[in-house]
């Protein structure tokens, strides 16, 4: 075979492109391989020691804290009270304390003992996971008089090599009034080192030797086991010391250990003690040797082999196929379409030579077309044209329908702004005849008349919400058993005074028999029922207002037909009734108000719940309403039917039925607000529950583990420990009761983080009186009481006491405000914005609840605006101003007349 030009040239540039950076590579890999295998090992050995390291200070400081919770615990402070004033509670005392102690131990199985030592060095009291006695001294309590510090640990080496750990906290009197806090004595828990022994052991090569040493030397923990409770010599100890500092792999021969040459890393703990992990080198090196001998034969082989290989590769895959295309090139460029490049394999020369032989057909296919086009050029401008007046006619069309949409759209605007204003109207002319009115004669109508018109507000926005989610197909609709008799009974407490206020008669007809429970969604069929009902009474001046309930056990529908007597419909208004933002006309939105919304929810609503929604109308005789709903009843069983007239009143629910005014149960709540402390044991005590309360989430778990609670109400910020932190831990001690987090922060990711923690639900501050009883019926059976009962506790002379009294703070709350906006304490400020805004909305002074919320969520980072934190905290000032001053403003009043 001829050898080309281009075949020759590229094996020049082959053979020198290949050779030297193959010698290079080599040359380099043999002198840099033991470095790089140094660096390895070195990155290896640090990772390990640090990741040692970190987890050994983890387990360290677990006890610490651990320690301290203890010295916190209300238990043993009342003990070490009991036993200064010697009243006699000291064997009840000591037993509560043993009690705490074995929760301890139980929760952390380390922990072998644990000793309430005096200051004197007197054991007080002693638990012991393994029944010892109490040890008389304790080889390190001399140096713990000498230090000041309040955690200490130490580790001591029995005689049989193994090692404990000591963690010792002192203990200080509960008087905070007190310049200096009095020590009352020393916690000391005696710990088995697990996590220390398993790490010591762990290694990242074989042959691994890893120690901790004191900073005297000695050996306290070995993967050799032989080696503990021996001591290196005081100039390798420097070295140690060192290298600690450097913080770098290093080669040390440890001669008081063995004389093997080792590769040493080390790091210095907390308390002066050193882990050190040791490789020997020559099995550190071992590898990099058989990597050079390795590379250097590779490098061989490729420069020999590698060139031959990339040119007949080269030549097989790219220069035979470029001659074949030269070649039939040539031959297209001739006019010989007839070429034909034999396929190739699926890769970019493959790809050319399909894509030459497609421009070679395409060529063939355009001078056919061109041909064609000559003969049928005429036919094709007329195919054309009737094309285009095609696209004209839906172009019109798109335009008539778009000009439609935006009347729609106007109309729906001017309903809408009317609609919106009318309330808002209402509202804020009546607010503001409440804010300068001095008599309050007349502030009971203005209110209801804000509460009517702010409830029309919110039914607007709701149907506006309401058909946005449906046509985003959002709305998801419930699946729960839902009682005819009580829903017909709910329908008919509201419709029939609506009809009584227009002098019409309202009729219900049950045709019997019917089922007792469908499965449905409760709230959106009372939705449509009333939207569809209060509608027949809206439209209707005289006559009656009837509704019909039948079953249908074939297609187990179930129908509510609403029939009136009212003003009726054309065929072209029933056609257009369902449409959005549509009524019968201009007229009926004029006479009769309403957004044309609440019809298209209805029978939207209605098809999602396996219905639908019909009406047969006549002008000036009425209207029927036909609403079908799927029952979706059981098929595996005969669901109950009601079949008697004596079964059409609604049954009371057991279990919100008072056969008591008292409920034998047991509560706490941690809650750190005093007032509210007050408030909940005022709302709690309706119930016949006295709670028990704690100051902060410490106490709240030390209640909690050794009082028996149906329930804890658990207030998410407090001092000393959160709620949150509080919470978990209860969970992590195996409390499985019901926690209710009771919080101001009603943001949606905070409320899924007090649930991922572990509550069961959350309340909102301020306190809302049916959120409380409700969870209080779900998880205590607790009966309801009537509204009467609310009404008689929030006029209650009780009540008004402690709402007095939270007053009388509120110059108190002002002057600290003030003082900390001047001094710039933004984070105390910020926890006496959170105070206020809970305790100002649980009594009823919203307007300083909504600035201190403010407030706080700019002071918190919420907020992006620094700026603005200026002006929320001179707003929460003049807030908390007003209101000291209406109040002085009402009691002047009161008493001139």
């Amino acid at each position: 075979m001829k050898t080309s030009k281009l075949s020759i040239r590229l094996l020049w540039y082959i053979t020198p492109l290949v050779i030297l950076p193959l010698l290079f590579l080599g040359g380099f890999t043999l002198t840099n391989v033991t470095n790089s295998t140094q660096k390895q090992a070195e990155l290896i050995v640090s990772r390990f020691v640090e990741q040692q390291q970190q987890k050994m200070f983890n387990y360290i400081d677990s006890f610490h804290s651990t320690s301290k919770l203890l010295s916190t615990s209300p238990v043993l402070s009342d003990f070490l009270a009991d036993d200064m004033l010697s009243n006699g509670n000291y064997t009840s005392q000591l037993g509560d304390l043993m009690d705490v102690f074995a929760s301890y131990s139980e929760a952390y199985p380390d922990i072998i003992s644990v000793n309430l030592v005096s200051p004197n060095g007197k054991s007080k009291a002693y638990y012991s996971s393994n029944l010892n006695t109490p040890p008389t001294d304790y080889p390190f309590f001399s140096r713990v008089l000498q230090s000041n510090l309040r955690q200490q640990q130490f580790m001591v080496q029995k005689n049989d090599g193994t090692t404990s750990l000591y963690f010792i906290q002192r203990v200080y009197s509960a008087d905070y009034y007190l310049k200096r806090p009095q020590q009352l004595g020393f916690i000391i828990l005696h710990v088995e080192p697990s996590i220390l022994n398993t790490s010591i052991l762990e290694a990242p090569y074989n042959n691994t030797l890893n120690l901790l040493l004191t900073e005297d030397g000695k050996i306290l923990f070995s993967s050799d086991y032989n080696k503990r409770g021996q001591f290196i010599s005081e100039y390798e100890l420097k070295q140690i010391h060192n290298l600690a500092d450097l913080g770098k792999l290093s080669t040390i021969e440890l001669s008081s250990i063995d004389k093997i040459e080792r590769m040493i890393y080390a790091v210095q703990m907390s308390g002066g003690y050193y882990y050190v992990s040791t490789i020997p080198k020559a099995l550190l090196y071992q590898s990099g040797k058989a990597i050079s001998l390795i590379t250097a034969l590779i490098v061989i082989i490729s420069v020999i082999t590698l060139p031959m290989l990339i040119f007949i590769v080269v030549r097989n895959l790219l220069l035979n196929p470029i001659e074949s295309l030269g070649a039939a090139s040539h031959r297209v460029g001739d006019g010989d379409l007839s070429v034909y490049l034999p396929a190739h394999n699926n890769d970019e020369v493959g790809v050319l030579f399909n894509d030459f032989n497609h421009m070679v057909n395409q060529i063939r296919h355009y001078q056919d077309e061109l041909e064609e086009y000559k003969h049928h050029l005429e036919d094709k401008v007329e195919s054309r044209t009737r094309a285009l007046e095609t696209m004209n006619s839906q172009l019109e069309s798109a335009i008539a329908q778009a000009e439609q949409a935006n009347q729609l759209k106007s109309r729906f605007l001017a309903n809408m702004s009317h609609e919106i204003r009318t309330p808002l109207t209402a509202i804020m002319g009546f607010t503001e005849q409440l804010l300068h009115s001095k008599e309050a004669s007349s502030d009971e109508l203005h209110l209801a008349t804000i509460l009517r018109n702010s409830k029309h507000l919110l039914e607007l926005i709701n149907n506006i919400l309401d058909l946005s989610k449906i046509e985003a197909e959002k709305l998801a609709v419930e699946k729960e058993p839902l009682d005819i008799v009580q829903l017909v009974h709910d329908i008919d407490s509201i419709i029939r005074p609506l009809s009584q206020e227009k002098n019409l008669k309202c009729e219900i007809n049950y045709h019997l028999p019917l089922p007792k429970i469908i499965n449905s969604d409760t709230t959106r069929l009372k939705q449509i029922l009333i939207n569809i009902a209060s509608n027949a009474v809206k439209f209707t001046e005289q006559g009656l207002i009837k509704l019909d309930i039948t079953y249908e056990p074939n297609s187990q529908l179930i129908e509510f037909a609403i029939k009136d007597s009212g003003i009726g419909m054309s065929e072209h208004e029933v056609e257009r009734v369902f449409k959005p933002f549509e009524q019968a006309d201009a007229t009926t939105t004029r006479r009769f108000g309403g957004t044309g919304l609440g019809l298209c929810i209805s029978k939207n609503l209605a098809q999602l719940l396996g219905g639908d929604v019909y009406v047969q109308s006549t002008p000036g005789m009425g209207s029927c309403f036909n609403v079908k709903i799927a029952c979706n009843l059981p098929e595996e069983s005969q669901p109950p039917m009601l079949t008697e007239l004596s079964q059409l009143k609604p049954e009371k629910d057991t279990l919100l039925s008072f056969a008591s005014n008292s409920f034998d149960a047991n509560i706490l709540v941690a809650e750190d607000n005093p007032d509210n402390q007050v408030l909940i044991t005022l709302l709690l005590q309706t119930w016949g529950l006295d709670p028990d309360i704690a100051n902060n989430g410490a106490e709240a778990v030390e209640m909690a583990l050794v009082n028996d609670y149906q329930v804890i109400i658990m207030d998410m910020q407090m001092p000393v420990m959160g709620g949150l932190e509080a919470t978990q831990m209860l969970r992590h001690a195996a409390y499985d009761g019901p926690i209710i987090a009771l919080t101001a922060n009603v943001m949606k990711h905070d409320i899924d983080t007090y649930l991922k923690a572990g509550c069961n639900e959350a309340l909102a501050k301020p306190i809302d009186k049916d959120a409380l009883e409700n969870v209080l019926v779900k998880y205590l059976h607790i009966e309801k009481d009537s509204q009467n009962k609310w009404d008689s506790l929030l006029n209650s002379e009780k009540f008004q006491q402690i709402n007095e009294n939270y007053r009388s703070k509120l110059p108190e709350h002002l002057a600290q405000v003030n003082e900390l906006y001047q001094a710039g304490e933004w984070e105390v400020l910020r926890a006496l914005a959170h105070n206020l805004k809970g305790s100002a909305g649980c009594f009823g002074f919203s307007n300083i609840h909504h600035a201190a919320a403010e407030l706080e969520d700019n002071l918190r980072g919420r907020d992006t605006d620094h700026n603005r934190r200026d002006y929320l905290a001179l707003s929460l000032i003049e807030a908390i101003k007003y209101t000291i001053n209406h109040d002085a403003l009402s009691k002047k009043q009161s008493h001139s007349h």
